[in-house]
């Protein structure tokens, strides 16, 4: 399975192969999209990942990342 979304200024990416049972078959890609100046866009570094450059992990490591991000981001409880 391969599944992508893009926005402004990322690329996700998620590839996954059930029938592998090989490490980093199944990995979460995040591209930081490269802008050229003079256009609608940026060229800034975002944080320590710069334009242009990828961040890339298994599936496991996503999951728990995904965790982290709903623990934080939740919405406040009535």
């Amino acid at each position: 399975m391969n599944r992508s979304k893009n926005t402004k200024r990322f690329s996700f990416r998620i590839s996954t192969n059930d029938k592998s049972h090989q490490s980093g078959a199944n990995t979460v890609s995040i591209a930081v999209k490269d802008y050229t100046p003079g256009t609608k866009g940026y060229s800034t570094p975002v944080g320590d990942v710069s334009p242009g450059q990828t961040v890339t992990m298994t599936v496991k490591e996503a999951k728990a990342f995904q965790k982290f991000l709903n623990t934080y981001f939740a919405p406040p409880s009535v």
